[in-house]
């Protein structure tokens, strides 16, 4: 019997950081990221402060976390983004994808696969894409990507980070029709190329967060919106300034009892307009975390931190 297709999933990875800081190799084109002039000493004690009571929120709203600690060698300041490394998918297979800053592939560890599958996640084989960052191809795999499962549609903003030829690659390997574009934001009077696809849109079962704003083509605009008006998504429109805020960086999950909820940052959420939040939570509660040390010095929000895992338990 064919199971339904979901867009959301209720068991999520996420990795608790022993070194979260600030990362200069990626902040060569994360302009989200925000560095003090002095050192700042107490990043992590804040960042893992605010990790754990994402968690356990999460986990008292009917989350199933798979929480697992990272190492403190070799130094992985982003291990907090897992999204970015791998991916998981209905139908067992795992995603290890190349990354754009070398110490940021330090953070793919293999042995997390074992720890899913003692926990009952069927892991069936893996598709390993890391071999082309010997070729400066990158595809940074949720960050990259967005994915309509329902539709099969995965919308990617191209820029360093993700490879037009590569994206086409992974979405005919996974069965999903590919929409590329570009997406930019002002940096300094300069329109600069967006570094992740998911800090300007989110896309739920039923409608898109998305900064319209920022796909400078017309004609590529014109491509996303109606390719999410007709896979049934209502659009619910962001300014660049609220995408700033990480308003676009939300993830729709549904917990064990099957209700949908999104989930997004205090610093998105205050952002939206009553309109705004009055159309998202038409379709679900809506969760909300503070995360302000993992937003300045990290440059990604909650979306970045959570790692779906749709692989069927056994």
């Amino acid at each position: 019997m064919e199971r339904t297709v979901k867009q959301t999933t209720s068991s999520i990875l996420m990795i608790e950081p022993v070194s979260f800081d600030f990362n200069e190799q990626t902040a060569v084109n994360n302009y989200f990221q925000q560095q003090d002039n002095a050192n700042d000493s107490g990043v992590q004690s804040r960042a893992l402060a605010e990790f754990k009571s994402m968690v356990e929120k999460l986990r008292m709203n009917g989350l199933n976390i798979i929480v697992i600690q990272d190492t403190a060698e070799p130094h992985t300041p982003d291990s907090i983004f897992p999204n970015n490394w791998i991916s998981f998918h209905k139908d067992g297979r795992a995603v290890f994808y190349p990354m754009y800053a070398s110490n940021r592939r330090a953070e793919r560890r293999t042995d997390i696969l074992q720890l899913l599958s003692d926990k009952g996640f069927r892991i069936s084989t893996t598709v390993d894409y890391t071999d082309y960052e010997k070729q400066n191809r990158f595809l940074e795999g949720t960050g990259s990507m967005v994915f309509d499962h329902i539709n099969r549609i995965a919308f990617a903003a191209l820029s360093e980070r993700t490879d037009k030829a590569l994206f086409i690659q992974f979405c005919h390997d996974f069965n999903f029709e590919p929409i590329y574009f570009k997406a930019f934001q002002t940096v300094n009077n300069k329109r600069l190329p967006i570094y992740h696809t998911n800090v300007m849109m989110c896309v739920g079962d039923k409608y898109s967060v998305v900064c319209l704003s920022a796909i400078d083509n017309i004609d590529e605009r014109n491509t996303v919106l109606n390719s999410l008006i007709k896979g049934g998504k209502e659009i619910i429109e962001i300014s660049e300034k609220q995408m700033q805020r990480f308003s676009g960086n939300m993830l729709q999950v549904e917990n064990k009892a099957g209700r949908s909820i999104l989930i997004m940052s205090e610093s998105a959420f205050v952002s939206l307009t009553d309109l705004q939040v009055n159309r998202l939570n038409s379709y679900n509660e809506m969760l909300v975390f503070d995360i302000p040390t993992i937003e300045k010095y990290g440059g990604g929000s909650v979306r970045c931190m959570m790692a779906e895992i749709f692989n069927i338990t056994i």
